[in-house]
C-alpha cells in the first residue's frame, strides 16, 4: 500500500498554504518554488483539492491559491481523500457486492480495521496542527 506522489505533494501544498493562510493568495510558483517541486506538475496536483473545494483560485494579477476554509477546519482525510479519490483500501470493506465471498472472510475484519484505524488518524489531525 503506497500513497500516491500526487498525494503527498497536495499534502505539501495544503501544509505550505496553512502555514501562510493569513497572507491570502499566493501564486503556485511561489509554492512550487519554495517547494522544490515543478510548477507544471502542481498544476496537476491542486485541480482536485479545488474541485474538492479545498481551495479557492483566484485568477489575475494578485490571483493564486488559498485554503478555502481555515487551517482548523480542514483534516488530512480531506487532503487525502480529495487527492485519492477516496479512502478506501479495499472494495470489500465499504461493499460487500464487490466479492462473493465478502459475506464470511475472516481478512474482511483485518483490512477494515486498517481501514477505520487509518481514517481515524487522518479525521483526527488538521492542516492547522500539521504546521503549530
Amino acid at each position: 500500500m503506497k500513497i500516491s506522489t500526487k498525494t503527498r505533494y497536495g499534502m505539501r501544498v495544503m501544509l505550505d498554504l496553512a502555514a501562510r493562510y493569513e497572507e491570502g493568495c499566493t501564486p503556485l510558483k511561489d509554492i512550487a518554488e519554495r517547494q522544490g517541486l515543478s510548477k507544471k506538475y502542481l498544476e496537476q496536483v491542486v485541480a482536485p483539492l479545488a474541485a474538492a473545494g479545498l481551495l479557492t483560485v483566484t485568477r489575475g494579477y494578485a490571483g493564486g491559491y488559498q485554503l478555502a476554509r481555515a487551517p482548523r477546519d480542514i483534516t488530512l482525510a480531506d487532503v487525502v481523500s480529495a487527492s485519492e479519490d477516496g479512502l478506501e483500501l479495499m472494495t470489500c470493506t465499504s461493499d460487500l457486492l464487490a466479492c462473493e465471498r465478502a459475506d464470511g472472510c475472516p481478512s474482511r475484519r483485518v483490512w477494515g480495521g486498517l481501514q477505520d484505524a487509518i481514517n481515524s488518524y487522518l479525521e483526527g489531525q488538521t492542516l492547522a496542527d500539521m504546521v503549530e
